[in-house]
């Protein structure tokens, strides 16, 4: 395989991994400069005039945040803006390397890292830093119906979120208002995430009493309480290798919430009426309509658990605020509209003409439960009679 003719710029702390780099990135590229020390990352940008930078997120210098990383970022984006940046981070660092993609980063690679995909990763920024253009998914077709992502920046910028952080395995926290389609963005996630051949496990905390919590979660055995007849296996165990998905995570009772969180610590279960601790590797994707953070400071909701289920927040905008194009919108009157019947109207105008703003929040739950929606609810030839308003007589 040829040499790309792009130059490729490492700054890391580390002699070993510098060591490392130094003997793989060569074989793929035309020219490779490494430093040690961002304190000379300015001057050699100038000098060596670099395509792609590869940039560690951590280093011993005068920052102490704990974000370096991101400091240098936003110095190169500011004085390099065409230079595309990889970071280079550790898997405790992910929620910060998010943030980096946020604030300009290409992508991130996570260490210790697998060679072939630094390799595509850097190829790639490399591709994006000649054409000058954004790594962009495809537009929406019929032949992807697990996502509508609509055409507005912010649904956009949410999409390349998700196609970073699903092959991951950082703790997702969905927040967004009811009937935004949280459950559904879970299900993309699943989708492209490194589990998707087994089925994402999904559960509804509103709908678990307190009294059934731990045995719906984590199971129990025979015997444990009157009414367990027969063993019981949990969302948990589930789970186990795939993805679980706790929808209105908020909803956790508060006495409950200590026992959520050791299981996720731990990544172990312990069922009720046993003592027998059953490890579980799964990936944790959370959602909810409800304010965690304003929970913490009212004392309704754990702050450990908080941080531990944030990792990584994606905001769901409600539908009306995603700019549909006329292709998603006629696709959702031909699968809301049963056959041989006129789509919803208002006025003169179906919802296929509506304007790119309108989208009723109602839409994702009646697709969802493969409903339908008419004007006022009803099939119009089952429409009830209208009452007339006024006085009698």
């Amino acid at each position: 395989m040829s040499k790309l003719k792009s130059k490729i710029l490492v700054v890391d702390d580390n002699a070993g991994i510098r060591s490392a780099l130094k003997i793989l990135l060569p074989m793929r590229f035309a020219e490779v400069e490494l430093i040690a020390s961002p304190k000379v990352l300015m001057e050699t940008m100038r000098t060596f005039k670099p395509d792609v930078v590869l940039l560690d997120m951590n280093f011993e210098t005068d920052i102490n945040t704990g974000n370096e990383g991101l400091f240098w970022l936003s110095e190169l984006k500011r004085d390099f803006p065409e230079v595309e940046v990889v970071l280079f981070t550790a898997y405790a660092d992910i929620a910060l390397a998010v943030e980096g993609m946020k604030r300009g980063a290409f992508d991130f690679v996570v260490k210790p890292w697998d060679n072939a995909k630094l390799l595509a990763t850097l190829e790639e920024a490399c591709k994006k830093h000649r054409v000058g253009t954004h790594r962009m998914s495809p537009p929406y077709t019929n032949a992807t119906p697990t996502m509508r992502w609509g055409e507005s920046e912010a649904m956009r910028r949410l999409r390349e979120m998700v196609e970073k952080v699903a092959p991951t395995d950082a703790t997702v926290l969905i927040t967004g208002e009811n009937g935004t389609g949280k459950d559904v963005l879970a299900n993309e996630i699943h989708r492209l995430s490194n589990c998707a051949t087994k089925p994402m496990v999904g559960v509804d905390i509103g709908a678990i009493t307190d009294t059934l919590f731990e045995s719906e979660m984590f199971g129990h055995v025979k015997g444990a309480f009157t009414d367990a007849h027969a063993d019981h296996i949990g969302k948990f165990e589930q789970a186990n290798g795939t993805t679980l998905f706790l929808d209105e995570i908020g909803n956790v009772p508060l006495a409950q919430q200590a026992k959520l969180l050791r299981v996720i610590q731990n990544r172990s279960i312990t069922k009720v009426g046993d003592t027998k601790s059953i490890p579980v590797d799964i990936r944790l994707i959370c959602a909810t309509n409800m304010d965690l953070a304003m929970m913490v400071k009212e004392g309704r909701f754990r702050e450990d658990l908080f941080y531990r289920i944030n990792t990584v927040t994606l905001h769901l905008p409600s539908r009306r605020n995603r700019h549909f194009g006329r292709d998603v919108r006629q696709a959702i009157c031909r699968e809301i509209s049963p056959q041989g019947t006129r789509p919803f109207r208002r006025g003169n105008k179906s919802l296929e003409t509506l304007p790119l703003e309108w989208q009723h929040p109602r839409v994702a739950r009646m697709h969802r439960e493969g409903g339908h929606l008419f004007r006022g609810g009803t099939h119009p030839r089952r429409r009830p009679p209208t009452p007339r308003l006024g006085t009698d007589g």
